[in-house]
């Protein structure tokens, strides 16, 4: 009973901790950007769930398209639209040299390092940062997660008192270094906040903005409507500076 209590505290503490530490509200600054003029897209995470989902999407929309992979072969898919580069967005010289040329920016990055300290997704999207603001880059669409900032809680109890304690806590919190990262930047940008992920079709219709989720149960949405909605930013200021959740 009392390592059971013990652990609550801890999970609850952790929750509370990741609240702190994500971003909230709005950052003022960027939402005085105008929509950019994106015919070119740098898409990182490619090969991950929702990397390839924007690919996909962004070609069907008629994007330009460059997709940044360590293995490009995992890349599946060919178009007159979509150049594939090998490069490690760990290594900044490799992010400076395809972001040359790019409007916009959407990142997906991931990775399944669960089991200890890592600072892979904020080093990586400092690099991106880095990167666009020396090139004028104009517009960042950056997938996250609830459970974050003021979305701490809403991916309900068994995420906030097993997977997120239990497996992924150093995946979190170097999310929330990641945020603060973005919304320190110069870059306008808007920071997607899906619920728990699905590999189901893409169904067009999702709820988004602040107070998404449920601190009882999970939230849902596909992978492909993540990848919709991320795409939809290059196209409207609405959400720039800040961060909002999606889920169906």
């Amino acid at each position: 009973m009392t390592l059971l209590l013990l652990f609550l505290v801890y999970a609850i503490a952790l929750s509370i901790a990741l609240a702190g530490a994500g971003h909230w509200g709005r950052t003022t600054a960027a939402r005085l950007a105008s929509k950019p003029h994106s015919e070119r897209i740098l898409i990182v995470g490619a090969t991950g769930g929702t990397g390839r989902q924007l690919v996909a999407e962004a070609l069907e929309r008629g994007y330009t398209v460059t997709a940044l992979a360590r293995n490009p072969s995992r890349i599946q898919v060919t178009h007159p639209r979509l150049t594939v580069v090998r490069g490690d967005v760990l290594d900044g010289a490799s992010v400076d040299a395809v972001m040359q040329g790019q409007d916009s920016v959407l990142c997906a990055l991931g990775h399944n390092r669960y089991l200890g300290p890592t600072r892979i997704l904020s080093r990586g999207t400092g690099h991106i940062l880095r990167a666009m603001e020396a090139q004028g880059v104009s517009r960042f669409v950056c997938e996250t997660s609830l459970g974050l900032g003021d979305s701490a809680f809403r991916l309900g109890l068994f995420y906030t008192l097993f997977i997120i304690p239990v497996i992924l806590p150093f995946y979190f919190w170097d999310k929330t270094r990641q945020e603060r990262m973005i919304a320190a930047s110069r870059v306008p940008f808007v920071i997607v906040r899906p619920g728990a992920l699905t590999n189901g079709a893409k169904r067009g219709v999702v709820r988004h903005g602040s107070g998404i989720g449920n601190a009882l149960w999970a939230v849902r949405i596909s992978r492909a409507d993540v990848a919709a909605f991320m795409l939809d930013q290059l196209e409207s200021d609405a959400y720039v500076g800040s961060s909002p959740g999606v889920c169906w």
